[in-house]
């Protein structure tokens, strides 16, 4: 009985072909998942209609399902005053604010968690969203976006917003260049990313700044504030400035 073995140059063939092959998978780029949004179903039309009763007791005080503006102060809850509230959210932050809001007057949370979450089902119906096969739960709708159907879109003015850029002067008015597109944003103040994040392309103008400015001229800030017009065409009402490099290459 004799054993055969390979040349050490066949070997040494196989050896690095096996490690190459290796090193492409382990570095193979991976894709990111697909963003999912509400067109793609985050509700079902069932968990939609098992709302219905709730909202005629304990909404139609103050809200509608429609575009009438209804007897109270909350308004509608579909078209301009939807997407103002919600656009580029995620259906997991309408979810948070239907549990802290209502009932108005109510203490946050009053009603059964089941039944806050077939509320959002009704206002996503409300919208024109289609339905799918999963109900809304916070774990299954915390990323689903709301944009509109062909992408992220534009945001509307009035919204809290932050951008991060590079502070300068131009005439009469300080302005943020190569700044971020605006993010939307639940209070003010600096990102825990702000002073390493890339920039971007936009210049916004200031507005109404109570801050001396100034001192923080040619440096790295981050901003926060009001839309001044559809996604800050006409600029941020500033409410905080700060720096967070000193250098803004």
């Amino acid at each position: 009985m004799f054993t055969r073995t390979l040349p050490v140059a066949v070997l040494a063939v196989v050896a690095c072909a096996s490690v190459n092959a290796q090193q492409g998978q382990q570095g193979a780029p991976q894709s990111a998942p697909p963003v999912r949004t509400v067109w793609d179903g985050a509700y079902t039309d069932a968990q939609a209609e098992r709302a219905r009763p709730t909202f005629e007791s304990r909404c139609t005080q103050c809200h509608t399902v429609s575009t009438e503006a209804g007897p109270g102060n909350g308004g509608p809850l579909v078209g301009d005053k939807f997407w103002k509230a919600f656009a580029q959210r995620s259906v997991g932050d309408m979810l948070r604010f239907v549990k802290k809001n209502m009932p108005n007057g109510a203490q946050t949370g009053s009603l059964p968690a089941e039944t806050y979450n077939d509320l959002a089902a009704l206002i996503l119906n409300a919208n024109g969203f289609p339905a799918g096969s999963v109900e809304v739960t916070p774990d299954a709708v915390a990323d689903i976006q709301i944009q509109p159907k062909d992408g992220p879109g534009l945001l509307p003015a009035g919204v809290l917003v932050r951008v991060v850029g590079c502070l300068t002067r131009d005439g009469n008015d300080w302005v943020v260049v190569r700044a971020t597109n605006p993010e939307r944003i639940d209070s003010t103040g600096a990102g825990p990313t702000d002073a390493t994040r890339p920039l971007g392309t936009r210049s916004m103008t200031l507005k109404f700044s109570i801050t001396r400015l100034d001192r923080l001229q040619e440096q790295r800030v981050s901003v926060s504030g009001l839309l001044i017009g559809t996604d800050g065409i006409l600029g941020i009402n500033v409410s905080n400035v700060t720096r967070v490099a000193e250098k803004c290459p």
